[in-house]
């Protein structure tokens, strides 16, 4: 089964820069080709669950031997069974949606059915 995940990873007891225990874990998942895609708060990722989670493990692992004590991972994960699950789609619909709406929101003001706040 393939998933769609945001994986955010946090080392703890390390001091307030993370960046090079996040580094590890993107080229694990570069490794395990999971073609990771790094934002604000956590990283997205595609393929096999079973690839997924094995490469979470494997960051978990090389997280405590960088010296972190503790290491705390939030995961969200989606599936589909009616077909393959694609992040850069659903970031594309989404962000289709929001233009429409935002053109939407932008004529009403211009025909004043909305007030301006000043």
């Amino acid at each position: 089964m393939n998933v769609v995940a945001d994986i955010s990873v946090n080392p703890l007891g390390v001091g307030p820069s993370t960046s090079e225990y996040i580094a590890s874990c993107v080229k694990i998942l570069r490794r395990a080709r999971l073609d990771p895609r790094v934002h604000a708060f956590g990283t997205n990722v595609e393929g096999p669950w079973e690839r997924v989670f094995d490469a979470l493990q494997e960051c978990h692992r090389t997280v405590h031997a960088m010296g972190a004590p503790r290491v705390s991972t939030t995961v969200q994960v989606g599936t589909r069974v009616d077909r393959q699950p694609k992040g850069e789609e659903r970031l594309e619909g989404l962000q289709q949606g929001i233009r429409r709406k935002i053109r939407r929101v932008e004529h009403a003001i211009q025909k004043k059915r909305i007030r301006r706040v000043r």
